[in-house]
């Protein structure tokens, strides 16, 4: 996929294109990266999001609403809105993360949505990132249960299981990646009476245990 596509996707046309292309390049492929957008992206996301929670659930409390914009801006979420947009074709990766498959790893594929978003918002200013936030962000709250998206998905797993009088899952690392300062983790999810194990990824032990329950909650309420 080109990045005109990707445009039309987002319904934004940059005119500052370099903008653009500091959001799709890792740190691992140049010095000229897209940490500084990410970080600038996280906070217009969450902006966003906070003020259409606030504006579309009157009723809620200030609890339930902090617990929504929380799940809805975290990795997995973020993660999943990336993939729609097929991010992982248009990143700019080092070599070593080409080889490890980089392109489809949950955080950077997060991580450049965010960046995305900060290079939007310093091309056409807040409307147009808001613009293509909602976009992106109204079909999938739209198609969730909005009680269920303010629970964390171990929560969400676990309470599953009890409703079921099943035994609780049991969470391991298998495996754990990068420098003491920049880990990735990697963890298993096994519910052994459904011989069900799922996997998840993430900059934190508790993170890929989150993502690993996901995983497997998502699989167990399929139809």
């Amino acid at each position: 996929m080109n990045r005109d596509k990707l445009c039309k996707k987002i319904a934004y046309v940059f005119t500052q294109p370099q903008l653009l292309q500091r959001a799709l390049t890792h740190r691992s492929h140049s010095a000229a990266h897209n940490e500084r957008l990410e970080f600038l992206g996280d906070s217009v996301v969450n902006c966003v999001v906070a003020k259409y929670l606030h504006n579309s659930y009157p009723d809620l409390p200030e609890g339930d609403l902090s617990r929504l914009r929380s799940n809805l801006v975290n990795q997995q979420t973020l993660y999943t809105l990336a993939l729609q947009l097929n991010l992982g074709e248009l990143l700019l990766l080092g070599e070593g993360e080409r080889k490890t498959d980089g392109a489809s790893r949950p955080s950077i594929l997060a991580d450049a949505l965010e960046a995305l978003v900060g290079a939007l918002f310093l091309d056409g200013g807040f409307d147009a990132a808001e613009k293509a936030v909602l976009g992106l962000y109204i079909p999938f709250i739209r198609q969730a249960d909005v009680l269920t998206l303010g629970k964390d998905a171990k929560t969400l797993l676990q309470e599953y299981l009890q409703g079921r009088k099943l035994s609780l899952p049991k969470y391991n690392v298998i495996a754990t990646q990068g420098e003491a300062h920049a880990q990735i983790f990697q963890v298993e999810c096994v519910i052994a009476q459904l011989k069900l194990t799922t996997h998840g990824e993430g900059s934190s032990r508790r993170l890929a245990e989150q993502m690993a329950a996901e995983a497997a909650y998502q699989q167990l309420v399929s139809p």
